[in-house]
């Protein structure tokens, strides 16, 4: 029979096995191709990649038409430089342009951790504002999941950089879910994010074996699926 002080141990040690496995892997680079589905129909593929340079990391992504989408004139491409530290992801610069002659979609900002400034212009409105500690742009956001997940954290939420404003998500895991891929049966966890007050949920299936590379992303509104990033290949260092 088990002493108190046995079984306080053995759950000691359950723990601290639980949190190296959770800290057991690392942000690694990795590139990764997405089909992008609109209502159900394929309409472009998306390309990510996430590289080392230095003691930064760069965050890209650009999309090529498919089917209706050669419709659309955009091929929308972004790029984010960031550090990781111990707190997590901070944003350095912020680049996306639509590919067209129009400005609107188009962004360009600096994040200055030294001064506490974001500046620079995004969608046509100058920017200039106070760097709040938890900021994160629409790039960036995507590694600080991850990260949070890597080192064992439960995301809460995240600030995101809207023109000359912030607009906060909140995250919330979901469940365990096997999914098939084109890259085989995943097991992964679903984690959500909604903007405050919106009707809309976001979906990443992150799989802990890739690093919390999601698998598939969602956007819903109440029942409707509109729109769906299905992973087609992923490579990882």
């Amino acid at each position: 029979m088990k002493t108190a002080a046995a079984v306080a141990l053995l759950a000691l040690l359950e723990l601290s096995m639980a949190i190296a496995n959770a800290r057991a892997d690392a942000l690694k680079p990795f590139e990764a191709s997405y089909d992008w589905m609109w209502h159900g129909m394929t309409v472009a593929v998306s390309t990510v990649k996430l590289e080392k340079q230095g003691d930064t990391w760069v965050y890209s992504s650009k999309s090529s038409p498919r089917g209706l989408g050669k419709m659309f004139s955009q091929r929308p491409v972004q790029k984010s430089v960031m550090r990781v530290t111990d707190k997590g992801v901070q944003p350095l610069s912020y680049d996306a342009e639509d590919g067209t002659s129009s400005t609107k979609r188009d962004a360009h900002v600096k994040f200055d951790w030294d001064h506490g400034r974001v500046t620079g212009v995004y969608e046509d409105a100058k920017v200039d504002m106070p760097l709040h500690p938890d900021i994160q742009d629409d790039s960036s956001v995507q590694i600080a999941l991850m990260v949070e997940l890597l080192e064992g954290r439960e995301p809460q939420k995240f600030q995101m950089l809207d023109k000359n404003t912030v607009r906060e998500y909140g995250y919330h895991r979901e469940r365990e879910e096997s999914i098939d891929t084109a890259v085989g049966k995943i097991d992964t966890i679903v984690y959500g994010a909604r903007k405050t007050g919106s009707p809309r949920v976001t979906r990443f299936w992150c799989a802990p074996s890739r690093g919390y590379i999601p698998m598939r992303v969602e956007q819903k509104k109440d029942d409707d699926v509109q729109w769906t990033m299905q992973l087609q290949s992923v490579s990882r260092e």
